[in-house]
Order: C-alpha cells, then sequence, then structure tokens
C-alpha cells in the first residue's frame, strides 16, 4: 500500500513532502534567523536592550568576611530594596574577585514579587529559590537566569567591584519587581 503523500521512483518510495520534524527543525531555524536580521538585514538590529541602571558607590560587604557557599543580606540602592550577596566558590557571570566568583542579586521575584532571602540560597546548586508564590528558581552562575518556575524573567543582578578588600555595588542590571523603570538612588 502506498501513502498518499509518497510515490514509487526508480521502484523506491519517496516522500513528496517534507518530514513534520525536519518541517519544525528547519520552520525554528528559519525564525531564529529572521529574527536575529531584523526589518533592516542587519544581525541584531532589533534586539531588546538590557536595563542598566548605575547608583551611587557603596561598600556592600567585604572580601575577608565572606564565606563560600553563605548569603548575606544587604540593601542597595535604596534601604527598601534587599539583596543578597554570595561567594559562590565557581566562576560566575558578572563574578568579582580573584575567582570571578562573588555576585549579588535582588531577592524580589521577578515574575509575581514573592520575597526570598538568604535562607533561599542553595549552596550546593549556585541557585537562589524557589520562590515561594511558584517555585521559580535562578542560576546565580549564569546572571541569575530561570532554571525553573513560572518566572521569564532574570533576577535583577547588582554591578560589583572589589576596591581592596571592600565589596562595592555601583549599579543594577535588569528592573526590580514592581517598578516601570528602577529607583533614583538614595
Amino acid at each position: 500500500m502506498t501513502n498518499v503523500l509518497s510515490h514509487e521512483k526508480g521502484g523506491h518510495a519517496t516522500s513528496s513532502c517534507m518530514s513534520r520534524r525536519n518541517f519544525l527543525i528547519l520552520g525554528g531555524a528559519s525564525v531564529t534567523v529572521l529574527g536575529l536580521l531584523g526589518a533592516t538585514g542587519t544581525a541584531l538590529a532589533n534586539a531588546p536592550e538590557l536595563v542598566m541602571s548605575s547608583y551611587a558607590r557603596k561598600v556592600v560587604g567585604k572580601v575577608s568576611a565572606l564565606k563560600a557557599g553563605e548569603a548575606v543580606e544587604f540593601s542597595y540602592p535604596t534601604d527598601d530594596i534587599q539583596n543578597i550577596l554570595v561567594k559562590l566558590g565557581e566562576e560566575a557571570g558578572g563574578g568579582v574577585g580573584e575567582e570571578r566568583d562573588i555576585v549579588a542579586f535582588n531577592t524580589v521575584c521577578p515574575h509575581m514579587g514573592g520575597i526570598m532571602d538568604a535562607g533561599t540560597f542553595k549552596a550546593s546548586h549556585s541557585v537562589l529559590g524557589p520562590c515561594p508564590l511558584h517555585l521559580s528558581t535562578f542560576d546565580l552562575t549564569k546572571h541569575g537566569m530561570v532554571v525553573s518556575g513560572h518566572s521569564t524573567e532574570s533576577l535583577p543582578q547588582i554591578v560589583l567591584a572589589i576596591e581592596g578588600d571592600d565589596i562595592v555595588a555601583t549599579g543594577v542590571m535588569g528592573l526590580f519587581y514592581g517598578y516601570s523603570r528602577n529607583p533614583s538612588g538614595a
């Protein structure tokens, strides 16, 4: 019996249509390429811009006081915005220090504002979470990207610098939950 979508050629049945699998693979690749090229034909012409806010520099910790795997809470850029500072023990995106493993993140889930704190940091996997509302969990080695849960955005990352033994916060990458634009500094 011959399939309706195939015909005989040289004694072998061949498909005159693309398989569903190949259609999905090629279709996805085409959408990706078209999305990167944008309407102007320039790569990444229409890519969204990263929200980056600069604030007054603030010392948020001491390198000598940090212990690997322990999260320390601090407020920045205003007194009512809580964050964690942690030495992960492995290199991380945006990390500072000799091992590029010191990072800081806002502790409010970008999905619906669930509050996480230093107690939700899991050192064995370098993740923060789960969020108490919908169980979103975030990878602190990869700029706070979503590992699981309902969130579609990464955690805002606090930009850090090292000055001697001081860990200094200098800005924020990302948008704090509940703000249409990041607040002005204190």
